[in-house]
């Protein structure tokens, strides 16, 4: 069922917040990924972060396999909604979801204001040939503790990992069998986080986005792998917080200086 109880959570809301943030979470991951990121910027900020189907409260509900699939749900009920100025927060696939879901708002109304956060993925346009979803359990299990990250700690509990792996195993489908597919202008301008120890993306590979990006384009490096975040929360929390100090109700983000940003003490 497509409705906005199903498919957001609001974390902390914040009636007299000023903008809002919409987090888009990793394969496996869920909306409680990003309590931390709303704790940090409420009030002025209200966080609403997406929950897939197949996890925690959705976990009686079969996932989704299909980027552009997922994508379209989100937009259904995320087309209603005023249009007013919105950022996405994207990590890794869920970088992929949201650059989707900004394509399709913008084919709705070319002049709504978007912002994109692009966290831990290498450009859409960047194919890499990966197969995760096609090992066993043991194998996608591997993946996930190779690369960090608070689900590689619930994998030590039997009864948990019975659980989350068929939404890895989904998630893990989805996003190695996306390709992007041109279609018009870039939808928004597009703020990449990266860690400059990612396996899974370059650094070159994260300054690609500049193709899918109206200006300002905006790149910051921060020391670190895949979950960078985990380690550098202050920092990113900060980056937010640059940019919708920048933004007013009808203005664009101004440009950031390129650069790395230390780790958050």
């Amino acid at each position: 069922m497509d409705d906005e109880q199903t498919w957001f959570r609001h974390l902390h809301p914040e009636e007299e917040a000023q903008h809002r943030l919409v987090c888009f979470p990793h394969a496996g991951g869920s909306a409680s990924y990003f309590q931390p990121v709303a704790r940090a910027l409420a009030p002025d900020i209200e966080v609403i972060a997406v929950q897939y189907p197949g996890r925690q409260d959705r976990r009686n509900e079969p996932g989704i396999d299909d980027i552009g699939v997922l994508a379209d749900h989100i937009h259904a009920i995320m087309r209603t909604w005023p249009c007013g100025p919105l950022t996405f927060f994207g990590h890794s696939m869920g970088a992929v979801i949201a650059f989707e879901v900004a394509r399709r708002l913008r084919r709705d109304d070319p002049g709504w204001a978007l912002h994109l956060f692009a966290s831990g993925r290498r450009a859409p346009h960047l194919h890499r040939s990966e197969a995760v979803h096609l090992r066993d359990d043991a194998g996608i299990i591997a993946e996930v503790r190779s690369l960090g990250g608070t689900e590689s700690q619930l994998l030590q509990d039997p009864e948990l990992l019975e659980m989350i792996l068929p939404a890895l195993r989904s998630d893990y489908r989805a996003v190695e069998r996306y390709r992007f597919v041109p279609d018009g202008p870039p939808p928004c301008s597009i703020t990449v986080l990266t860690g400059d120890r990612d396996p899974q993306t370059t650094i070159d590979e994260a300054r690609e986005w500049i193709r899918h990006s109206q200006d300002p384009f905006d790149l910051r490096v921060f020391r670190g792998g895949h979950f960078f975040l985990s380690d550098n929360d202050t920092a990113v929390s900060g980056v937010l917080s640059e940019h919708f100090t920048a933004t007013g109700p009808n203005s664009r983000a101004t440009p950031h200086r390129m650069g790395r940003v230390p780790p958050s003490r």
